[in-house]
C-alpha cells in the first residue's frame, strides 16, 4: 500500500490500479482514498462499473473521452471478473489509452497468471488487500480508538477482538459503537466491551463448545435457541460447530506435539490472541472425544442432507448427544 499512499501524496497517478483480497473494508478503503485524491467529488469525469453485465467496448468508449475542464478521468471497474477470465482486449488497450484516463479495478479473487493483472501490474500497481494480523489490528483500533481521544489497555483491547473478529468492517463499526458508549470518558474499560460489543457469531458457537465440554446440556440448548432466534440458519450453525470441534483437535494434537503458539496459530489459521482460549478449550476434551465429536457433526450433516432429519431437529439432537459423552 506504501505505492498508492504515495501517490496520493504526490498527486502523480498511475495509468490502472488495482485491489484485490479478501479484506473487503481496505479494498473499499483505498479505493474510496483514490477516486478522492484523483477526481474528487467531479462526477463529469467520474465513471463507475459494477458486476460482469457490461461492455467493454463502452469502457474503452469513454476511457477514450477527455476529461471536462479537469486534469484526469477516472473509471473504476469492481467485481468485474476480469482477472479470472480471458480479458485480452483489455489489457491490450491499457497500452494506448489516454495519458488523461485512470482505471481503477476492485476484485475480491485475481489470476496472476491472466494478462490483464500482467498489464496492470506492468504499467500500474496491483494491491493484495489481506487479512490483517493481530499485531496490525490491534494496532489499528487502538490508533483508531486514539484519534478519538480514547485509551484502552492491551488486555482489554484483545477481549474486543476476541469478540468481534478479524473483520476490520466489523471492528470498525463496534469500534464506533463503543467510542459513543464511553462518552466523554478517556479509558475503555472492560465492562464498557462486555456492554457494547456484538459478539460474533463463531463466538457464541465458543461458548456452546464450553458448555458441552462442561456438561452443561440445558445452557448449550438454550445457547442454540438464541442463535436460533437471530435467525441464525441451522445448518450454518452445524457447519460452524463442525468447524470449532477441528480445529480444537487440531491444536491439541499439535500442543502434544510440543508444538508452539505462534505455529499453533499459522498451520491453523487462527489469531495469535485466540490460541490460548482454543489450548484451553482443547484441554477439556481428550483426542477421542474430539474425534468423535467431528464425526457426529459429519454423519449428521449427511442425514440432513438425505432427508432423514430436519435441520433444526438435527442440530438439537447433535447437542443433546454431545452432551451425553
Amino acid at each position: 500500500m506504501q505505492k498508492i499512499n504515495s501517490d496520493i501524496k504526490s498527486g502523480s497517478f498511475a495509468p490502472a490500479y488495482l485491489l484485490y483480497g479478501e479484506e473487503a473494508f481496505l479494498r473499499r478503503s483505498y479505493k474510496n482514498r483514490l477516486r478522492q485524491a484523483m477526481v474528487g467529488d467531479d462526477t463529469m469525469n467520474f465513471t463507475y462499473y459494477e458486476g460482469k453485465d457490461f461492455s467493454v467496448t463502452e469502457l474503452m468508449d469513454i476511457a477514450e473521452t477527455l476529461p471536462f475542464f479537469a486534469e484526469r478521468r477516472l473509471i473504476i471497474v469492481e467485481n468485474s471478473g476480469f482477472f479470472k477470465k480471458e480479458s485480452g482486449e483489455l489489457a491490450d488497450y491499457l497500452d494506448r489509452m489516454p495519458d488523461t484516463t485512470h482505471l481503477l479495478f476492485v476484485e475480491e479473487e485475481v489470476d496472476k497468471r491472466n494478462k490483464l493483472y500482467k498489464r496492470v501490474t506492468k504499467l500500474g500497481y496491483a494491491a493484495e488487500c489481506k487479512r490483517q494480523t493481530a499485531g496490525e489490528l490491534k494496532k489499528w483500533a487502538a490508533r483508531g480508538l486514539a484519534q478519538s481521544g480514547k485509551k484502552i489497555t492491551e488486555s482489554t483491547l484483545e477481549l474486543f477482538l476476541t469478540k468481534t473478529g478479524d473483520d476490520m468492517e466489523n471492528i470498525h463499526r463496534e469500534l464506533e459503537k463503543l467510542i459513543g458508549y464511553i462518552g466523554e470518558r478517556e479509558v475503555v474499560e472492560a465492562g464498557d466491551v462486555e456492554a457494547i460489543t456484538t459478539t460474533q457469531l463463531s463466538n457464541r458457537i465458543f461458548d456452546m463448545i464450553h458448555a458441552i465440554a462442561a456438561g452443561e446440556r440445558r445452557k448449550a440448548l438454550a445457547l442454540y435457541g438464541d442463535l436460533l432466534a437471530l435467525k441464525e440458519p441451522p445448518m450454518r450453525i452445524l457447519f460452524l460447530i463442525a468447524r470449532q470441534f477441528h480445529g480444537l483437535l487440531q491444536v491439541k494434537e499439535l500442543r502434544e506435539q510440543g508444538v508452539g503458539k505462534d505455529e499453533i496459530a499459522s498451520k491453523c489459521r487462527l489469531q495469535p490472541f485466540l490460541v490460548g482460549r482454543y489450548m484451553s478449550q482443547a484441554s477439556r476434551f481428550t483426542k477421542e472425544q474430539l474425534e468423535d465429536y467431528v464425526r457426529l457433526a459429519v454423519e449428521t450433516e449427511d442425514a440432513v442432507k438425505k432427508g432423514n432429519l430436519k435441520d433444526n431437529l438435527a442440530v438439537e439432537l447433535l447437542l443433546v448427544q454431545f452432551s451425553e459423552r
